[in-house]
């Protein structure tokens, strides 16, 4: 993500199935504080479809839900969201699970329906980027439908009044259920062999939502659209295929507290599930394990970099909920990490391979430079230095990639990784290209804007794939 390289505040720079253990305790709690009250004068709430009447709106709703009613500049009345959401061929998807919802009359039957329209949401997202699904009008590449039609389902989670006892618990579960089923969590799997016994190479990728929405609701991340357009992507090698799964991550601190990352990753690094964290702490059989993991997300223009480092620190850049965290990254409830958790962790990515692979438009670089406290003087402001790589006992203030969540996404997973004792498999982050927009701020997308993030996005699977076969062709 672009935003931000660090600064302190003082220098210029599985299932959606209920559950109520801890961790699930804890996930409510913790949402709840990322729950605004009800929207600000002039912000629509988006139209319900028709016979969808068990909805209590002017509710508490998050931040990110407040944004569905609101129109691009120069609309008066149509949101933005339910444009993006027709204009993709979601609408009917959508509709029909807000009417399914209207005629649920127990939590079990409730819970089904989430797993089944999230799952079928991410599914039908993952067709349509690919070509399978021949639905809207608007460029098969586009990321931003499915985090439109995600949020107006969680939205209607928040304000359903169902004819039963539904407990703020349960409810934050079924919102829960409904993230994991339709960012692709739920739906990873990796084959053992080919149909005709061949070996794999499995590879787990993870993007992210769009962002920095405050600025424009036209915002795209072309991390997202990437991992849309890898999710259940074979690449024939010359050392056997390679199988690419691929998941989508918020862009919020809370979600990352609760331990999204591990519970996307975790199963194939280290096994269990992310209902109840790892059962086997031998990890995974040899067949199923993932190979590589490879977390993405946007930086800026023009530029392709395989980040060196990862960092442990929070720079305090506000995410989707405007929520802000400073400090260092929190622990991995229920999953393994090394012990004291490590300030740095450097790729084992192949990224020679990903250099020298030729792709474009853009150059590909191995990206160093760290910000960091020397030891001993955390957390003294004036103490803070960059320098190309990390300093013994230095604690992390920004890794070549920033503090933000980009960066948290590559240092969770890797410390994952490391807590599984996969000293040796590769894994980091690929920062990407960011788009340019269309002039005209009340168009949704352009030929330009199009062929621009067709583009970036191109590379970045040319580049997960160069990577794979990397790593299939050194038999990790």
């Amino acid at each position: 993500m672009p935003f931000p390289r660090w600064t302190a505040p003082w220098t210029s720079r599985r299932s959606g199935s209920l559950v109520a253990g801890v961790a699930t305790v804890a996930a409510a709690v913790v949402a709840a504080s990322t729950v605004a009250a009800a929207p600000p004068p002039g912000t629509a709430a988006p139209e319900r479809p028709r016979g969808a009447d068990c909805y209590a709106e002017g509710g508490p709703l998050t931040v990110e839900e407040q944004r569905l009613g609101l129109p691009l500049p120069g609309e008066d009345t149509e949101a933005a969201s339910r444009r993006f959401i027709e204009a993709a061929g979601f609408d009917r998807l959508v509709d029909r699970f807000q009417r399914r919802l209207c005629l649920t009359r127990r939590l079990d039957i409730a819970t089904g329906i989430v797993d089944q329209y999230g799952a079928d949401l991410w599914q039908t997202a993952v067709d349509r980027a690919q070509g399978r699904t021949q639905i809207g009008t608007i460029d098969r590449y586009d990321d931003r439908p499915l985090y439109w039609a995600r949020t107006t389902m969680a939205r209607a989670l928040r304000e359903w009044q169902p004819p039963f006892e539904l407990s703020s618990l349960q409810r934050q579960a079924l919102i829960r259920g409904l993230s994991y089923s339709s960012r692709g969590i739920d739906s990873v799997s990796f084959p053992s062999s080919t149909a005709g016994g061949e070996d794999v190479t499995r590879v787990l990728v993870s993007g992210f939502d769009t962002y920095s929405l405050d600025s424009s609701l036209r915002n795209s991340n072309p991390s997202g659209a990437s991992a849309l357009q890898l999710d259940g992507r074979t690449v024939e090698t010359d050392a056997g295929p390679v199988v690419v799964q691929a998941v989508v991550l918020p862009v919020n601190w809370s979600d990352f507290d609760q331990g999204i990352v591990e519970d996307a990753f975790g199963p194939w690094l280290v096994g269990g599930t992310p209902d109840g964290g790892p059962e086997d702490p031998a990890g995974p059989p040899p067949d199923q394990r993932a190979d590589m993991i490879m977390t993405i997300s946007q930086t800026g223009r023009g530029r392709m970099d395989v980040e060196q480092w990862a960092g442990g620190f929070r720079g305090g850049f506000p995410d989707n909920n405007r929520a802000i965290q400073y400090g260092p990254i929190s622990a991995a409830a229920l999953w393994p990490q090394p012990q004291p958790s490590p300030q740095w962790i450097e790729t084992t990515l192949p990224y020679q391979a990903m250099v020298d692979a030729g792709t474009g438009p853009w150059p590909v670089v191995l990206h160093d430079g760290i910000t960091e406290w020397p030891a001993g003087t955390y957390p003294d402001p004036g103490s803070l230095r960059s320098a190309a790589d990390p300093s013994p006992g230095s604690r992390a203030a920004s890794a070549p990639g920033g503090n933000y969540l980009s960066n948290e996404s590559m240092y969770r997973t890797n410390r994952l990784r490391l807590g599984a004792g996969l000293d040796e498999l590769p894994g980091g982050h690929l920062h990407i290209s960011s788009l340019v927009y269309p002039d005209d701020l009340n168009v949704l997308t352009s030929p330009a804007f199009e062929a621009d993030r067709q583009a970036v996005v191109d590379q970045t699977v040319a580049l997960v794939e160069a990577a794979g076969a990397a790593v299939a062709g050194s038999g990790s």
